[in-house]
């Protein structure tokens, strides 16, 4: 009976050694480049059967399709289109720094166009290949059987000049990944050639000779230190920045030309992304986008307008598009079988340790083949000498191999010399070849001598190794392409390039709608603002594109828009709901709102919850954050959860001048100074403003002595007073009664607001009622007065506030 093969092994058991093997795998075998070849294992197989099957640069181009076939049959078992995906990156003169494949026909291009089929291009070795697969012949290298063990193939190429650094390498494995960027051929060499002769040499001595990084597109490289930081340990990080210079034009008209581009970015999505940037006029200036590309080489031409900021938009590209990138090394290979992440020298002094092994083995093989000869070399010579009697022996043998055992055993020659001997063809047999014999061993002497001087003396290893490098970089060395660049450029991007400058109309609402328009489409809508019946505007005013706006809600909450960021509407249409983008409480209103400039540390800002609390903060500590757009910022904690803010108005310059009126519900007035609030963080809750035991605070103003105040009553009384009526006193204090207690259904103040000139009043009610007050058809009351009745509270509805009547025109600059 069989043994049975089944094996009860747990599921995690099973993945974890599976996934491992499969892990060591795409490790070794697929993703990343050996440390001294530089290639991938596909890329290896590519040039080695091209090579194989006589597909050279001094041979005519054959079809690819024929190559892909020959290394998916014979080496790489795995799908012919990722065999030609990477044939055709070896051939693409943007992504290598010295190209491995020729190719006939379209291999791509940087604007990722797909290259033609395989059964369309012609493909062939380069010149510089010769050198990769150069001596392969000569045992220098480990061969291993294929795939289905009918042919052997290289674990590495001889790689006779340092490819991993000058072609770079990019891949991602499982837990690795490589960014190796290409380098400049001579300065490479130059850096080897040093290592040879100075082993224990400095980085700072090494990057002498490698600058840095030379991309194959060119471009700027920003950032010494991030050069230095990578090649010390691997990994760092530079910008490489587009090739740009500025053109002028005809009627004051310029233009940015773009001769070379960031090595890796699509060159057709970056043109488009300019473009869109114009379209969408994200920056106010640019008024074409052109690709010029030819044979000539890259350009990209982005023509501006009249008197445009020139530095400004190019900044502002640099900044929002591919025209600059961030490049990380993470300089991964294969080292001994192990990925590791390697600096400059060590990736070098693998480099030269490998050399030194491929010349040691290239040397004893032909140290071998040259020995092997002059053993026949001194057989014939030998045979020559005493012709007569070897054809005598030869002449009495039965057949070949007899003859052969005769001449061993009368003249002592060897097996192979006598194989030799009687291969002889007879013409050999003159006195020229004789002489000519002799000269032969006379140069395998020679040959010799050399093989073993090279193999005993480490110098004379060192001394072929250096020649046959010096003279790659003579025949293959090219001008450096990538201008690098110390220090890494900061970007600063003026507002007035990427928002067009101009005046509009801004509105918000009560009910949260905020919009702005053109002036012509405000004035073009006569009285119509597109707002709902029931809602009204808290603020209108006309701006510049280029201000500030700020919005305070009740519940201590500030949302902040550039007035360019508010969504543009006509006037007769509601606008954008500020929920759309933060998210406010059911009961949150915006009360106030404030245009500016400059944000600048010159403004404070009075604001007073209705439970008592009052303090002065900084528009420089209410400085908008990264996250304004999606988050509304806090500019007072209010310390009970039914609480809120009253009012915040700005404190007016020669605040000496001005003192803060408070008024309660239940008909207090308190005034004192300025001074007397302290100016704290948006986050404090401030001090106490009134002593109100059971009461709340309606409002504040700022007020001088000889001001007049209004207040409206739940009544519906309007009452007009002197500010002079309430003495200043000091902070924190109940205040004086600014209303007659009634026993009977009392006054209670409801609205509170400074009278400005012939300025008219709303007074708003809980039914969404607003009803004007003209304050000079008032009569001026005592402090004990209850005012006039204005409002038929039955009818209108119970009044909720007061305030000055808006002037749609006024344009606020502070």
């Amino acid at each position: 009976m069989a043994t049975s093969k089944i094996q009860d092994l747990t599921l995690e058991d099973i993945m974890g050694d599976r996934f491992g093997r499969y892990s060591k795998y795409i490790i070794q075998e697929r993703a990343l480049p050996d440390v001294r070849d530089g290639l991938k294992p596909v890329q290896r197989r590519i040039l080695f059967a091209m090579n194989q099957d006589g597909n050279t640069f001094d041979k005519a181009f054959r079809k690819s399709a024929k190559s892909v076939g020959n290394v998916m049959g014979n080496f790489h078992p795995h799908g012919d289109s990722s065999i030609y995906e990477a044939l055709v990156r070896m051939s693409q003169d943007w992504k290598l720094r010295a190209p491995l494949i020729e190719m006939h026909g379209n291999n791509g291009s940087i604007d990722n166009d797909p290259p033609a089929a395989m059964r369309y291009t012609e493909a062939r070795l380069s010149n510089i290949s010769g050198q990769m697969l150069r001596d392969i012949d000569k045992e220098t290298v480990d061969m291993v059987l294929n795939f289905d063990d009918t042919e052997y193939e290289p674990t590495v190429l001889p790689a006779r000049f340092p490819n991993l650094l000058v072609n770079g390498a990019t891949g991602i494995s499982a837990g690795y990944a490589t960014d190796i960027p290409p380098h400049n051929l001579g300065e490479v060499i130059d850096a080897v050639l040093y290592t040879i002769k100075h082993p224990n040499v400095s980085l700072d001595r090494l990057m002498d000779f490698v600058k840095g990084p030379d991309f194959p597109t060119g471009g700027i490289i920003q950032g010494l230190d991030g050069i230095k930081k990578a090649y010390e340990t691997g990994r760092g990080r530079v910008i490489v920045r587009s090739k740009t210079e500025f053109e002028e034009l005809r009627g004051n008209k310029s233009l940015i030309r773009i001769s070379e581009i960031p090595y890796e970015v699509n060159k057709a999505v970056l043109v488009k992304k300019i473009d869109e940037i114009r379209v969408m006029k994200k920056v106010d200036g640019i008024s074409e986008v052109r690709d010029e590309s030819d044979r000539e080489g890259l350009s990209i031409a982005i023509e501006l307008k009249r008197d445009a900021d020139q530095q400004g938009i190019l900044n502002y590209l640099f900044k929002n598009t591919d025209l600059q990138v961030s490049y990380n090394f993470n300089m991964v290979a294969i080292n001994h079988r192990r990925p590791e992440r390697m600096g400059l020298k060590p990736i070098i002094d693998s480099y030269v340790e490998f050399q030194k092994e491929i010349i040691t083995k290239r040397t004893t093989f032909n140290l071998k083949k040259a020995n092997d000869r002059l053993h026949i070399v001194e057989g014939l010579i030998k045979a020559l000498s005493i012709l007569d009697q070897v054809i005598k022996v030869i002449r009495g043998s039965k057949d070949k191999k007899d003859a052969k055992t005769n001449l061993v055993s009368q003249f002592d020659f060897s097996e192979k010399q006598a194989e030799a001997i009687v291969s002889l063809q007879l013409y050999r047999l003159t006195n020229t070849d004789v002489t000519a014999l002799q000269e032969e061993s006379k140069a395998l002497h020679s040959d010799i001598d050399e093989y073993n001087l090279i193999l005993n003396n480490p110098q004379e290893l060192a001394k072929v190794l250096i020649d046959e490098l010096q003279t790659i970089k003579k025949q293959y060395s090219t001008p450096r392409l990538t201008e690098i660049q110390n220090e890494i450029e900061e970007l600063v991007v003026d507002r007035t390039v990427t928002v067009p400058e101009e005046q509009v109309m801004v509105l918000v609402s009560h009910d949260g709608y905020l919009k702005r328009s053109s002036l012509r489409s405000y004035t073009a809508s006569g009285d119509e603002d597109g707002l709902k019946d029931e809602d009204y505007p808290i603020y209108q005013h006309e701006l510049n594109t280029l201000d500030h706006l700020f919005m305070f809600t009740n519940k201590g909450n500030l949302i902040y828009r550039p007035v360019h960021e508010i969504t543009e509407a006509k006037w007769k249409e509601t606008g954008e709901h500020i929920s759309q983008t933060i998210g406010l409480a059911a009961d949150e209103v915006i009360i106030q709102t404030f245009a500016f400039k400059e944000i600048n540390e010159t403004t404070n800002f009075l604001i007073c919850t209705n439970n008592g609390y009052i303090k002065r903060t900084s528009l420089l500590d209410l400085k908008p954050g990264r996250t304004y757009k999606k988050k509304a910022a806090t500019y007072i904690k209010l310390k009970d959860p039914e609480a809120f803010v009253t009012h915040v108005e700005i404190q007016p310059s020669g605040d000496d001048k001005y003192t803060i009126m408070l008024a309660s519900k239940n008909g207090y007035g308190l005034r004192y100074d300025i001074a007397e609030i302290p100016i704290v963080g948006a986050r404090a809750a401030g001090v106490k403003a009134m002593d109100l035991r059971d009461d709340v605070i309606v409002d504040f103003v700022l007020v001088q002595d000889n001001d007049q105040v209004g207040f409206i009553t739940n009544r519906g009384a309007f009452k007009k007073m002197a500010v002079s009526e309430v003495a200043p006193t000091s902070r924190a204090r109940r205040g004086v009664l600014i209303l007659r207690e009634l026993k009977k259904d009392p006054h209670r103040i409801m609205g509170f607001a400074k009278l400005v000139g012939d300025r008219a009043l709303e007074v708003i009610t809980d039914r969404g009622q607003i009803h004007d007050v003209i304050p000079d058809d008032h009569p001026l009351g005592g402090r004990y007065s209850n005012g006039s009745f204005l409002i038929d509270v039955d009818t209108e509805g119970t009044p909720t506030s007061l305030r000055l009547k808006p002037i749609s025109t006024e344009t606020v600059n502070k």
